[in-house]
């Protein structure tokens, strides 16, 4: 069974920093992209950034290209969000995704993870 169990969100005030993690299980991941969509009340769920699992390229959003950067640790199975420059509207429900595409839509993911909640206070 295919776990993502994300955790590191909270609150913090603008100009802070945070960082997510994805904890991955279930299979064998070195031939997936993993990453992050975050979700804001009342819209729609948002690509954020991605990496893939064996070579390591990223991708980012242009909202957040600068301000966030995307990692993993092959040995933990974990990929890592920091957060940094944060700003009110990067407030939203962040959820690990995997999918075996170069995805950047939702319908490209294969796994979602949970969900967790990132506060940014103004």
């Amino acid at each position: 069974q295919v776990q993502l169990v994300e955790s590191g969100g909270g609150l913090v005030q603008a100009g802070g920093s945070l960082r997510l993690s994805c904890a991955a299980s279930g299979r064998t991941f070195s031939s997936y992209a993993m990453g992050w969509f975050r979700q804001a009340p009342g819209k729609e769920r948002e690509f954020v950034a991605r990496i893939t699992w064996s070579g390591g390229s990223t991708y980012y959003a242009d909202s957040v290209k600068g301000r966030f950067t995307i990692s993993k640790d092959n040995a933990r199975n974990t990929v890592y969000l920091q957060m940094n420059s944060l700003k009110p509207e990067d407030t939203a429900v962040y959820y690990c995704a995997a999918g075996r595409f170069l995805f950047t839509g939702t319908h490209q993911v294969d796994y979602w993870g949970q969900g967790t909640q990132v506060t940014v206070s103004s």
